[in-house]
């Protein structure tokens, strides 16, 4: 890919650039790195010019044709798109009237999620165009791949711990986002050393929570790092033969084993899930 200098030394963005794409729902199988034109900023908008992309599931779930879903729910999409929602970069241009960034910046977003479903153009580029109101400044204290990582890993630990982000129908998970307070609640999270749970055990120690961590031994230094307060290698402990009297599960695995953590709860309180 070139770029090109004009007379003024600034440097244009190139017509073309380089993609992951894929003509056609399927596997892996289906990914195409080839030439695409690089994306038009749109009014509303930001030209990012990526650095990092994190993998999630919904990333997958599309490029198989969201085959889980209800027919009525999956997306009718124009092929060739390109996939990716989570992203870290520099800002390549901004549109008219966007007045919170700047060419440089560097960033880091959601980018057109859930919206994204129906296909449209995303982060397996070099060049990805995103809504102004779904991109934040990079913490200078991280670098891009970090950041790429963490938006909707960080995004689901916090709108079922801290504060409900929307109330979007999902067939996928049924179960309404219902924050609660966690300041000296005993919390369990299984599977803490995961995308969503090594998450969501920062945020549970910081609202003050006593953590409990769920994981195989390999994360056990990691998570003691991040401050739990008791870790169980479910490999070598069966996790709801030695937990009581626990105010809340976040259970990070998911599965039709599940229900064992039921449980480790006090009676009448509730027992949240995540499902990957």
């Amino acid at each position: 890919m070139e770029q090109v200098a004009d007379k003024s030394n600034k440097i244009e963005s190139p017509s073309i650039m380089k993609a992951v794409r894929q003509p056609e729902f399927g596997g892996p199988e289906v990914l195409v790195y080839e030439d695409a034109p690089v994306p038009e900023i749109n009014p509303g908008e930001v030209r990012i010019r990526v650095h990092a992309v994190g993998l999630n599931p919904p990333d997958w779930y599309l490029r198989d044709g969201y085959k889980a879903l209800p027919p009525e729910w999956q997306p009718k999409v124009n092929f060739p798109i390109i996939l990716g929602t989570d992203i870290s970069g520099t800002i390549d241009a901004v549109a008219d009237g966007i007045s919170d960034f700047n060419v440089d910046d560097e960033v880091y977003s959601m980018a057109r999620f859930p919206t994204g479903m129906m296909g449209e153009s995303k982060g397996y580029a070099e060049y990805v165009c995103v809504p102004a109101l779904e991109v934040a400044l990079k913490p200078p204290g991280i670098d891009h791949v970090h950041a790429a990582a963490a938006p909707m890993s960080l995004l689901t630990a916090w709108q079922f711990m801290i504060e409900l982000g929307h109330n979007e129908p999902n067939p996928l998970q049924p179960y309404k986002h219902m924050p609660v307070p966690l300041k000296g609640k005993k919390v369990i999270i299984n599977g803490a050393g995961g995308g969503v749970g090594h998450f969501a055990v920062q945020l549970a120690k910081w609202k003050g929570a006593y953590v409990i961590a769920v994981a195989s031994g390999k994360h056990e230094a990691f998570l003691r790092d991040l401050g739990v307060d008791e870790f169980i290698d479910y490999t070598k402990i069966i996790p709801e033969e030695v937990i009581h009297d626990a105010d809340l599960v976040i259970d990070g695995v998911g599965g039709p084993t599940t229900g064992r953590f039921l449980s480790t709860l006090k009676r009448g309180v509730p027992c949240f899930q995540f499902f990957h």
